[in-house]
């Protein structure tokens, strides 16, 4: 096991973190912009050390910066969290470069599935279903219109590199096809460098699944099941649950089959997600890997009982995995809400400033990841998550109650927050039914 751990992230993920590598015993080393000094993980590490300026490209994404850092502070290992450097291939390579172990997979994995082409190819050889579409890149407008037409609008322009909704555009003929067929690729290729994009068919008023996978360096691999991710908004996830509403147990263990199917062609290691789209119908659609931890873990970890962050950092460490796929049972509903400093009704507009009130709440099945704190300055330059609020109990039913609860008794003044959002999601039956899609926020929007 490690002696010492660099943590290259910042906020909650950070603290997380640090109190999974407290638990093992594990020394860390916390890195932070000259923005962040009042970050609280700042205050348990063992040693810290300033990286840079705030904007993130000289800071968080400086890998120079990072390394020094982990030279200097004599670490074995880099944790990166979720975002900046976490799925960069160049990344993994230097650490390898310095002798220093990456916790996370290897440079060739993050490279395939980064890539949404080849990871297109990876699910078919894993006899893995994936949304009609493009058997590759198209490379001129006319290919595009091509494929369009024999596979039938709506379809789906999306970018081959990155994620977060960028370079994706939707076309439902062939005038919208033309403008979404540059604009994708002009976005892309200012996001990730890479003008390339493909096409498929646009599955309407799907459901976003995603299965947790943890694979070890030695070839075994689990999933922990299943997270819906439906509630989102320009394809950033809001609201996340485990298990999901809809699916029995025979699609659960088909879907589950299918991610480490695919997990075993991409020789795969550490924790990860592997993303499904499921129609109308109940079919399922293979979308992409992510190559990391998800914001939307701990939901993962309620209903398993298995700690992500610590199996990440023991597979890094070479260790076999501990679980074996039936020894992996689900107990129970989770829900996990985003806490983020913004104003749904003004757009989503962020809100950083000072959190001049902070009371958590507690209580039976009540979970809160979070870095802030009274007095704490939201900074402008970052991501705007205040917090994560997750409940988990052993019904659907009854967590939706706690939830409503917690939320309740959630006080954050200073700023405005999504809170509200979700206190009036809670009451929309469609929700409390379970008959949402990734449409359900334009929707709820358009109503009120």
């Amino acid at each position: 096991m490690f002696r010492r751990i660099l943590i290259a992230n910042r906020g909650e993920i950070a603290l997380r973190i640090m109190r999974a590598c407290k638990e093992l015993d594990i020394e860390t080393v916390a890195v932070y912009s000259e923005a962040d000094r009042d970050l609280l993980h700042l205050r348990y590490a063992d040693e810290t050390v300033c990286i840079g300026p705030a904007p993130s490209v000289d800071s968080y994404l400086n890998i120079p910066a990072l390394i020094s850092a982990a030279e200097i502070t004599d670490v074995e290992a880099i944790h990166p969290g979720y975002g900046f450097l976490s799925e960069n291939a160049h990344f993994v390579e230097v650490c390898q470069s310095c002798n220093i172990k990456f916790i996370g997979p290897s440079a060739e994995t993050i490279s395939w599935v980064g890539d949404k082409v080849a990871a297109r190819d990876l699910a078919k050889k894993a006899k893995v279903q994936v949304v009609p579409g493009s058997e590759g890149p198209v490379e001129t407008e006319q290919e595009a219109l091509e494929v369009a037409r024999e596979i039938g609008f709506p379809v789906l322009i999306k970018a081959a590199s990155g994620g977060g909704g960028r370079g994706m555009r939707v076309a439902h003929n062939e005038v919208s096809m033309v403008n979404g067929y540059h604009s994708a690729r002009s976005e892309a290729e200012t996001a990730f460098n890479d003008s390339r994009v493909y096409v498929e068919k646009f599955i309407e008023r799907p459901r976003h699944i995603e299965v947790q996978i943890l694979a070890d360096q030695h070839g075994n691999i689990v999933h922990l099941g299943e997270r819906d991710c439906s509630i989102q908004r320009r394809h950033q996830k809001l609201l996340e649950e485990s298990p999901s509403p809809v699916l029995d147990d025979e699609a659960r263990r088909e879907i589950g089959a299918a991610a480490v199917r695919i997990a075993k062609v991409a020789d795969y290691y550490s924790a990860g997600t592997v993303e499904f789209i499921l129609d109308r119908e109940g079919n399922f659609y293979f979308i992409e890997v992510n190559a990391r931890i998800q914001v939307e873990h701990p939901v993962t970890e309620e209903v398993t009982g298995v700690d992500l962050i610590k199996e990440m950092i023991k597979i890094a460490a070479e260790e076999p995995l501990s679980l074996r796929q039936e020894d992996i049972r689900a107990r129970g509903h989770s829900f996990e809400f985003r806490i983020n400093a913004e104003d749904p009704d003004q757009n989503f507009k962020p809100c950083p400033g000072i959190i001049e009130n902070l009371i958590v709440p507690s209580g039976p099945g009540v979970r809160w990841d979070s870095h802030a704190y009274q007095g704490y300055k939201v900074p402008m330059h970052y991501d705007s998550m205040v917090g994560k609020l997750i409940v988990h109990r052993p019904s659907r039913k009854e967590a939706l109650r706690v939830a409503r609860r917690a939320l309740e008794e959630l006080t954050i003044e200073g700023i405005a927050t999504t809170r509200p959002l979700f206190l009036r999601i809670l009451e929309h039956s469609d929700f409390i039914n379970g008959e949402v899609d990734t449409g359900f926020i334009d929707r709820f929007f358009s109503q009120h």
